[in-house]
Order: structure tokens, then sequence, then C-alpha cells
């Protein structure tokens, strides 16, 4: 891992300052991006590497500037559980900001070469004070994830593994597909081992349902790391 200052944020993307990406900062005005800006560290891990460790503290906030990252968390047994995969503009940590003594809950590891924007507790509740709304918006992303989660924990246990895969394949139709005349093409993010651990089913399972799907028209696979979506709304129908 690298490290140096954010101050010209501009510099690593094409897009300007990273914390323009991101969600939460959206009300803020061309000038207050540029304040956020030069509170930000900058970070850059390699494929493979841990940005934080389960049952670490930390009181940072984690955001994506480039790259994708896994979320994951590990059994007993030692298997991985995925519990989602972010990109760019997505922002993990926030559960610390509001509590510095908890533990973080999840391991985060980079799929690619990323880098990542940091912002430190303390500047974190000088911006909240500054504005309200944001604070606000930190609550409702923690819901929605806790929400995810929940609804993830409820799928590994009652849903059948096809349906888990098809619906897999909608979230990922929605996070990394890209639409063309032929359907929707997947850059898949995770290996098929990856995605094994997410739909919580084996290797074997995933290529055997994949090839299912493949046979009733519903998608193409193209090589290991893509995924042609035909027949969305079919797809929808498994997961009613």
């Amino acid at each position: 891992m690298t490290e140096h200052s954010c101050t010209r944020c501009d510099q690593y993307s094409d897009s300007g300052p990273c914390a323009k990406k991101v969600p939460i900062f959206a009300s803020l005005s061309g000038k207050e991006i540029l304040k956020v800006t030069k509170m930000i560290s900058h970070r850059q891990f390699k494929k493979g590497q841990a940005l934080i460790h389960e049952g670490a503290k930390s009181d940072k906030l984690f955001i994506i500037n480039k790259g994708q990252v896994k979320r994951s968390k590990f059994t007993v047994n030692g298997k991985e559980q995925i519990l989602d995969i972010m990109t760019c503009g997505d922002f993990f940590g926030e559960m610390n900001l509001f509590n510095a003594e908890e533990a973080n809950n999840f391991t985060a590891y980079a799929i690619e070469e990323t880098e990542i924007c940091v912002l430190t507790k303390e500047d974190i509740d000088r911006i909240m004070a500054a504005h309200p709304d944001i604070a606000i918006k930190l609550l409702k992303e923690v819901t929605k994830r806790l929400a995810h989660t929940e609804n993830l924990a409820q799928n590994l246990a009652t849903k059948d593994p096809e349906v888990r895969i098809a619906q897999m394949i909608l979230e990922y139709c929605q996070k990394f597909g890209v639409k063309d005349k032929e359907g929707i093409l997947i850059q898949l993010p995770i290996t098929r081992e990856e995605i094994a651990s997410y739909v919580g089913v084996t290797r074997e399972t995933i290529s055997r349902k994949l090839s299912k799907f493949e046979d009733l028209e519903l998608i193409s696979i193209v090589g290991n790391k893509q995924i042609l979506v035909r027949d969305e709304y079919s797809l929808m129908e498994y997961i009613k």
C-alpha cells in the first residue's frame, strides 16, 4: 500500500475530485467539495491486498476512487462469505464514524488495482456539523446495507440455489452491466469460486446452473469473465 496527500485528487481521476463521486456529498458546492478534498489522504492497493481486517478498529471512511473492492466475512471453518462488491463512488467504514470503539465486522480486499481516498472521523465530524444532511444520508446508507445483509442471510437460509444465482445475475446487471443490442453484458468482477461464495453454493453448482440458464437462452457465457443476459424478464420470474 502507498499513501500520499489527496489535495489534488483530480490528478488521479479523469472525472475530478473523488469526493465529487460520492452520493452523500452531492449537496456540496464545488468550493465545499474542494475543502473536503483537502482533508482526504490517498492510498493505493494492489490486487488481493486487504484494506481493512475483520476485528480491527478503524476511525476512517474509505471512498473508492478507482477499482473494485469485495467485503467478506469468514466462518469458524475459514470459509469465505462475500457480502458485496463495491466500485467507484462507493464507500465503507461508515459504522465506525458513529462508534469508533466498534470493531470492523468484515474484511475488505482490492479485487484489482484500487485507489482509495480516506477521511478520518474527526474530519467527517466537521463536515457533518457544517452539513447535517450528510449525517442523514450516512444513516440511510447504514440502514440500506443492514437490510442488504439481512436479505443475504435470509436468501442463503431459505431460497433455492437457482433463485440465488438468478438474483446475483440481476444484481450484477444493475451494478456492472452494459446494455448492447443483444442484451446486457456483465463484466464479472470476481471469479467463479468467489461467485459461489457469494451465493452460498459450490463452484460446480454455479457452473451447472449457469449452463442451465444458457440452455434456456436466458444468458450466454462469454469466456470466464463475462455473462450476456439475453432475457432479463425471465430471470426476474425466478425470484418472485
